[in-house]
């Protein structure tokens, strides 16, 4: 359980990136030191039992506190990334967005079946992307722990979108309801 408020970190910007909508601006969480710092530390000390061998972050805010998650636990970090940015073979999972699709890739030797594999990004709205890494780590054959988030739209139901294909514990800092 969080023990720091993280809530005091987040900004409400109105009307970006369109009328109507409130954008949760979580960049001065990343830039305040013992906010950061808590972040990464709460969401790898709830999952340090759990075995994970890799942490995998979406492209990009999910480099920027995947990758420190996987220090913190002593695991390897693997990015995921829009199409055409890894040089390698890489898988590819196709994801549903409000209006239209987007796709997603991770490189096909960056995990194994022995890989236990903890999902890790900023925010999970409608769970396309959560749910798209997942798949891609299932195509390595390798095995989803977990998922970690810092902000959770609880009110566009994305655990029910993650439990309708994976039935692992999902770890938010932050719920707006």
């Amino acid at each position: 359980m969080a023990l720091m408020d993280y809530e005091k970190y987040i900004v409400d910007i109105p009307d970006y990136p369109m009328p109507g909508v409130i954008f949760k601006d979580i960049t001065p969480l990343f830039a305040d030191e013992q906010g950061f710092t808590a972040v990464v530390d709460d969401i790898a000390n709830h999952f340090m039992k759990a075995g994970v061998t890799k942490v995998v972050g979406a492209e990009a805010r999910g480099f920027l506190i995947g990758a420190p998650v996987a220090y913190k636990m002593c695991a390897g970090f693997v990015p995921v990334r829009k199409p055409g940015k890894l040089p390698r073979e890489a898988f590819s999972e196709q994801y549903a967005l409000e209006y239209g699709t987007d796709q997603l890739e991770m490189h096909k030797d960056s995990l194994t079946p022995d890989d236990r594999v903890l999902i890790v990004d900023d925010l999970i709205a409608t769970a396309g992307t959560a749910v798209a890494t997942a798949k891609l780590v299932e195509k390595a054959g390798a095995t989803v722990v977990g998922f970690g988030f810092i902000l959770e739209l609880a009110f566009l139901h994305p655990r029910q979108t993650i439990g309708k294909s994976f039935d692992q514990d999902i770890y938010t800092l932050i719920k707006v309801e």
